[in-house]
């Protein structure tokens, strides 16, 4: 391709509405534009960019023995209603209605849409077990979309589907997409961790997340430092050390003038922090059901934990009016002492341990010391709802745990049987049974993948392109468009390139040399080769993007060098992909 034939935009200037590097870049680099709040037209150096992402995708989903598909973006709501998921995700969802009046979805995933397709095509054992996958448009509503494409209201992804007649068969296709994301990622040359994760609104038990680390990431990622258990935040569990349990004492009411916080009722009280529970007050946001959350002193809750725990879509701490209303005194609530009425408590799992515990007197500037769960309060619920943080003790090992940031890119789920039992896909086994289908479900954010890359891969002057997903590789620049020999040596090294089968730019705009270094940096060409002053001589610069180290090769080299590095980066890739995968 040439640089003065092409549809390339490039800025000097971050427009002020990116916020992060992929979004700075990917505006400045003429690879994306925006047409409305979340919503992006792929310039033709991103979708060459996102082209190569998918091709990798679909080459391994295909290796791994799924199939291909492609389902429609426009939905019915009555497959909706159906699942029982058109109210729960409610705004979420980009809602229409025909000029019938009916109503439609413009699909954020097509867990509906597949399940319907299979329940009218497969009815036997014999057609079991099957992997479907497409690479689609996805919609979603997001109250505020941001950062260019990793959050936006339209958006690509590659979703699969797998569907079974045993637990055993669903398990062993969830680690084979499980090898297959590491490859996918490994290829695209990222630094990536898979993790154990929440299911989130799709459902089903049992999944993972994969991250790509980056600073920017929007997800905390905890991790051991001694062996290869790695949760997000959500669902990360670790090991609860305990003080030596006590004969049971009798409970007092203690005056706490002004001693509302937690490090104060320590100080004040002369106790250890692990003897002290606070009361957290939580609203069941599709109920309004109200939750008194009982955690100990040194933790916080989890909400995401406390979601799962009491079944809700969504929860929140009770305001200040709210809290009034009920009747609590704020800073001195507790579960000792006072008439709940229809206020359900729920426990984490370190409570029960606890002997001679502090809680909060109810009344204001007052707590309770010598609490004791069972004998003095009892809970409704008792869970694991305590967010786990660096520092933590790793409960498979004991090691210490750590965190990092990450960009999930890739999720996969075992839905088990929750979509066939809702819309009733079955198949009848060699008995003659009729059981419900067991399905798997694989997602990855093609277009957020993209991004995630850029993000883990950039400097000063711009984008810095795993080769493997570079928009194209080699950029070849004749210093001085006016220099005949430049000119011609360009050419020369451009057709041999082309030839074999190397994504490659020549610049021949008429423009001063620094002016086309920097827009190669700014766009990320993992390799320029320089036609300069000896041209002449056939020799040439080979820059490396990555490295910033310059090399002076002939014109015969060039090729086989080209094709030497690619390799090396390549394998230094897929090296460090394997190394943060088990760190």
């Amino acid at each position: 391709m040439r640089f003065s034939k092409s549809y390339i935009k490039t800025l000097k200037e971050t427009p002020k509405e990116a916020e992060i590097a992929s979004h700075q870049l990917l505006l400045r680099a003429g690879m994306i534009k925006k047409l409305t709040s979340g919503v992006y037209t792929y310039l033709p150096l991103g979708l060459k960019a996102l082209k190569k992402v998918e091709n990798i995708v679909r080459r391994e989903m295909d290796r791994a023995g799924a199939q291909e598909i492609f389902m429609p973006v426009l939905q019915p709501a009555e497959l909706w209603k159906e699942s029982g998921r058109w109210d729960v995700m409610g705004p979420l969802m980009m809602k229409l209605q025909d000029r019938a009046k009916r109503d439609f979805v413009l699909g954020p995933t097509h867990e509906e849409v597949v399940t319907d397709l299979v329940r009218n095509d497969i009815s036997s054992y014999k057609h079991l077990p099957v992997t479907l996958y497409q690479i689609q448009t996805k919609f979603r509503d997001e109250i505020r979309p941001r950062f260019g494409l990793m959050r936006g209201r339209e958006f690509i992804m590659k979703d699969g589907y797998s569907f079974h007649a045993t637990q055993e068969s669903l398990d062993q296709e969830f680690d084979n997409m499980e090898a297959t994301y590491k490859r996918i990622f490994s290829s695209c040359g990222l630094k990536f961790r898979p993790v154990e994760a929440d299911s989130g609104a799709i459902g089903g038990s049992g999944s993972k997340e994969f991250h790509v680390l980056a600073d920017s990431g929007e997800d905390e990622i905890i991790y051991c430092e001694e062996c290869d258990y790695a949760a997000n935040v959500e669902t990360a569990i670790s090991e609860v050390k305990y003080l030596e349990a006590e004969e049971l004492k009798e409970t007092q009411l203690i005056d706490t003038p002004n001693v509302s916080k937690i490090e104060d009722v320590v100080e004040y009280l002369k106790v250890p922090v692990e003897k002290t529970v606070k009361a957290m007050m939580y609203k069941d946001l599709g109920t309004d059901d109200i939750y008194m959350v009982l955690i100990r002193g040194d933790y916080e809750v989890n909400e995401t934990k406390l979601v799962n725990a009491i079944g809700a879509i969504d929860v929140a701490l009770l305001t200040d009016e709210e809290l009034e209303k009920t009747g609590l005194v704020k800073g001195f609530i507790g579960p000792f002492g006072i008439e709940l009425n229809n206020i359900k408590i729920v426990a984490d799992d370190s409570i029960p341990k606890l002997t001679n515990h502090t809680a909060g007197g109810n009344k204001k500037d007052t707590h309770f010391i010598n609490v004791n769960f069972g004998r003095d309060y009892k809970a409704d619920i008792i869970k694991d709802v305590k967010t786990v943080r660096p520092g933590h003790v790793c409960a498979k090992c004991g090691g210490k745990l750590s965190s990092a940031r990450g960009i999930e890119v890739g999720h996969i789920f075992k839905l088990g049987t929750k979509y066939s039992n809702a819309l009733g896909a079955t198949y009848v086994d060699e008995n003659g049974k009729t059981s419900p289908i067991i399905m798997g479900c694989y997602g990855i954010g093609v277009s957020r993948t993209l991004a995630s890359a850029i993000e883990q891969n950039n400097d000063e002057y711009g984008i810095i392109w795993p080769s493997a997903i570079a928009p194209y590789i080699v950029d070849v620049i004749p210093a001085n468009i006016k220099s005949a020999e430049q000119v011609k040596l360009a050419e020369y090294i451009y057709n041999e390139l082309l030839e074999n089968n190397i994504d490659t730019m020549i610049d021949d705009r008429d423009e001063r040399p620094g002016f086309k270094f920097k827009d190669a940096d700014l766009i990320g060409f993992p390799f320029k080769i320089v036609c300069g002053k000896k041209a002449a001589e056939n020799i040439v610069e080979l820059k490396i993007r990555k490295t910033g180290e310059t090399i002076e090769i002939n014109k015969t080299e060039v090729v086989d060098k080209i094709k030497e590095l690619m390799k090396q980066h390549k394998r230094s890739n897929q090296a460090k992909s394997r190394m943060w995968e088990i760190l």
